[in-house]
């Protein structure tokens, strides 16, 4: 491949992904094209620079900015406005226009330019209600998801691509599945190849966490600054789960994918760090203290956020077996890397995180 676009590539994932391609293939031209909105992006621009990364200022909302990018021979789509909460209580015109609409002038893009695609989508796409309804078992520390459940796609391993996709996933999941229909009707229209990877919460180095996105950043954050949280929601004590994926963790996969993008072209994998590397926010807070010897204030809000989940973990079984892949990067490595990055980078990031 002579030149790659990523998408969204001053983002977290977009950034990060574009310096490992660029370390892996250094005679590739790297575009990342971004907009720029989110807080703290800017600060992926001399990571670029010094990378020896293209950067082009554009939005992905804006079918004539991405098809002035030129040629390319694989497009990775990254851009998105990742939050569950986004468009609640306002209009939801940002979040379809990036996330839908940019797909399509993506897809448009690839079709006119003969490129390939890479879709991050995500484990949003799945239905709340259904999820949050599933049998589960109250530890000590965490929710329990046993095998015994009654809905296919669930099991001990978590949830598989087979989960059923009736019911409502928040306007985020819904943009996003979306936007899977319109890859797989271009596939079938135009012969286009491409992969969609729905990820689970990924992170590492050079996220800006929030409430609402990144919470693995947001907790190491506000414990090193020194602020307050909150467990929200499902009785308040912190034992919802996640399971996180280390971007490199990402990106390795990636490779396997794109070195055989035909044996995989049209499949939907779920990809994220599996029941393995999964944590609930209270252990979460255990591992935090111990990386940064500090301890915080942590109130209890028994109400339930909007779209919440009480737990959440990829099987990645499918895509282990398809790909030999399987995610390298522990909660305890995720954790101590982190923390170790935002200590390095204090000055800058206290803007961002604190």
């Amino acid at each position: 491949m002579k030149r790659i676009l990523i998408t969204g590539g001053a983002g977290f994932a977009g950034s990060n992904l574009a310096i490992r391609f660029k370390q892996h293939l250094a005679n590739t031209t790297i575009v990342c094209f971004d907009n720029l909105k989110r807080r703290g992006s800017e600060l992926s621009l001399p990571r670029l620079k010094a990378a020896g990364i293209e950067f082009v200022h554009g939005d992905v909302r804006v079918k004539g900015d991405i098809m002035e990018v030129g040629p390319v021979d694989l497009v990775v789509d990254c851009a998105a406005e990742p939050s569950v909460l986004a468009g609640l209580g306002g209009s939801p015109a940002y979040v379809i226009d990036t996330n839908f609409s940019g797909t399509i002038n993506c897809l448009e893009l690839a079709r006119t330019q003969g490129a390939k695609l890479v879709f991050l989508s995500t484990s949003r796409v799945y239905p709340v209600a259904p999820i949050n309804g599933l049998n589960y078992e109250e530890t000590e520390t965490r929710f329990e998801m046993p095998a015994d459940q009654l809905i296919v796609g669930a099991s001990e391993h978590g949830i598989a691509e087979s989960f059923p996709l009736d019911g409502a996933r928040s306007l985020y999941g819904a943009s996003k599945l979306a936007s899977e229909f319109f890859i797989q009707e271009y596939i079938d229209s135009y012969g286009l190849e491409a992969i969609i990877n729905r990820c689970g919460v990924l992170t590492g180095p050079w996220q800006m966490g929030k409430i609402d996105q990144g919470v693995t950043v947001l907790w190491i954050a506000k414990h090193l600054f020194e602020k307050e949280l909150a467990y929200i929601g499902y009785g308040g004590t912190g034992k919802q789960v996640r399971d996180i994926l280390h971007i490199d963790d990402l990106f390795e996969l990636l490779l396997l994918q794109l070195k055989d993008i035909k044996r995989f072209n049209g499949q939907i994998f779920n990809v994220g760090g599996g029941r393995e590397v999964s944590v609930s926010l209270q252990e979460l807070t255990k591992l935090c203290q111990f990386a940064t010897g500090r301890s915080i204030k942590i109130d209890s809000q028994l109400e339930n956020r909007p779209n919440d989940l009480i737990s959440y973990i990829t099987d990645i079984r499918r895509v282990s077996a398809a790909t030999g892949w399987r995610p390298q990067h522990s909660v305890e490595q995720i954790v101590t890397e982190i923390a170790r990055w935002i200590s390095d980078n204090r000055v800058a990031l206290a803007p961002i995180l604190a």
